[in-house]
């Protein structure tokens, strides 16, 4: 076959760039630098959120009954995301900065991104430097900032969360990424709570290891877990993913007693 002739090559062990796609059982995945998976896309469902840390990402519906109206991506990677939002969310305006030429053409070619139109939109360039423009702004910005094996160093500075909460709208949201694992997780973590005042949330993902954070330009105040779970119920049905499991795994890194989550 020729794709895997062309593109199940290892990485050449001194270049922590290289972007190449693998493919098994139905599944591709693109990979940048390492073994490790960055996307993944089941051949027969392009649009669904093959992996559980992405389809978590998508709790945030969980927190914005207003629906975002401009979304900001920062990191494409194979595109699950932004292809889910652009289906999922039909009045949704949908950018992607990506650092990489490469890996967008890669997206395009073999994760079935489309050709950028009004809704959907890649742009080829620095994620950071991009989020310090006074001309940009979102209801939602997610933060996808993982290389070979580690955060991104420029994505994962106090200056670029604060910069993130600058661009957000009055009721916008941040969703980040981390892995759990990661040597710098709390340093990290500490970085969004300091630029996002008003509050934050934790969600680990089914998978062990991916937690992701959410963090609010304006304090929700506390939320009744019986309206989460009324939410989790309409948009399961509306959306799709488990938001029921997203729902009780958010007891578990968060300050909640019986009857409320607190932010």
């Amino acid at each position: 076959m020729k794709f895997m002739a062309k593109w199940r090559v290892r990485k050449p062990a001194d270049d922590a760039q290289t972007a190449y796609v693998s493919e098994r059982f139905g599944v591709r995945t693109l990979h940048i630098g390492s073994d490790t998976v960055q996307s993944a896309m089941r051949i027969a469902r392009p649009y669904d959120l093959e992996l559980s840390y992405t389809r978590s990402m998508m709790a945030f519906l969980l927190f914005m009954p207003r629906r975002p109206r401009e979304v900001l991506l920062i990191g494409l990677g194979g595109g699950s995301l932004a292809k889910f939002i652009y289906r999922a969310l039909p009045a949704a305006r949908v950018r992607a900065v990506e650092l990489s030429a490469q890996v967008v053409a890669i997206a395009r070619h073999y994760f079935h991104v489309p050709a950028n139109e009004p809704r959907l939109q890649v742009i080829v360039g620095d994620g950071a430097e991009y989020m310090t423009r006074e001309d940009v702004s979102a209801d939602l910005v997610v933060v996808d900032g993982y290389g070979a094996d580690a955060h991104a160093e420029e994505l994962g500075r106090r200056e670029f969360y604060r910069a993130c909460n600058q661009r957000l709208t009055a009721n916008g949201m941040l969703v980040v990424n981390l892995w759990g694992g990661d040597r710098e997780f709390t340093a990290l973590l500490r970085r969004i709570e300091d630029a996002f005042p008003e509050g934050t949330l934790c969600l680990p993902a089914e998978r062990p290891g991916n937690v992701i954070v959410f963090g609010f330009k304006k304090n929700p105040g506390a939320v009744a877990w019986k309206d989460i779970t009324k939410r989790a119920d309409a948009l399961e049905n509306e959306i799709g993913l488990e938001y029921g499991r997203f729902a009780e795994a958010l007891r578990k890194m968060n300050r909640h007693d019986k009857e409320h989550l607190y932010p």
